[in-house]
């Protein structure tokens, strides 16, 4: 059976072209044509991905996404006319999984949206270690010298990235394809301000040299 796919987009005429689109390739869908009818549906649990549009009456998608993450992990995919690194940004701390600029190739949408499905299969829990940072991801919690670290979800999964592959070189095109699941053409800066985020938060507030840079390639996580 396919996967459950609630579609909130205002435009009928692309919710309908999506709606039909994803039909023919499995999947079971719902729409709904605003952001209040689309929140009252996500919070039913049926659904195992969101496609979110951004600009919604009623209530926006980003208020819609902020409200969804308050109970629910869900795959959400922003589906939006804003291409800034800004929006994007603030998009993805916010919780989505990735985002879509319109127009958009439906052939593109899907495999973004099997790569979103792919990501919430079950996984072996673990507990890493690195120069006095422990990372639970059963408990998703991150420690410092014993104390806890506040991260969002993105900063958390970027981390966990870097110390699962602990004494590798990791290029910021990698990090883009395996932490955000796509890639920025040409924006691999906002890999960039989320390393900023992560040594603020812990080297900078615990004195430890935790994300090195290695220039013109990418970060390494390493024992001090």
């Amino acid at each position: 059976m396919g996967a459950n796919i609630l579609i909130v987009e205002d435009e009928e005429k692309i919710a309908r072209f999506v709606e039909l689109e994803l039909g023919y390739e499995g999947y079971n869908t719902a729409k709904a044509f605003d952001g209040r009818t689309g929140l009252e549906l996500a919070e039913t649990g049926r659904f195992d991905l969101i496609l979110l549009d951004i600009m919604l009456p009623k209530l926006s998608g980003m208020e819609v996404l902020r409200r969804i993450r308050r109970t629910s992990s869900v795959p959400v995919i922003m589906l939006t006319a804003r291409d800034s690194v800004v929006d994007k940004v603030s998009g993805l701390d916010s919780g989505a999984s990735d985002y879509i600029t319109k127009p958009f190739a439906i052939e593109e949408l899907l495999a973004r949206i099997r790569t979103a499905l792919r990501k919430t299969s079950p996984q072996e829990d673990e507990v890493l270690s690195c120069s006095g940072v422990t990372l639970d991801t059963a408990r998703r919690t991150v420690t410092a010298a014993g104390a806890p670290v506040e991260l969002t979800k993105r900063e958390f999964d970027l981390l966990h990235y870097l110390m699962k592959n602990k004494g590798l070189v990791i290029t910021r095109e990698t990090l883009l394809e395996h932490v955000w699941g796509f890639d920025f053409t040409g924006e691999t800066n906002a890999v960039d301000v989320y390393v900023r985020f992560l040594r603020g938060k812990i080297d900078e507030v615990f004195g430890i040299r935790l994300i090195q840079t290695v220039r013109g390639v990418g970060y390494v996580i390493k024992d001090e």
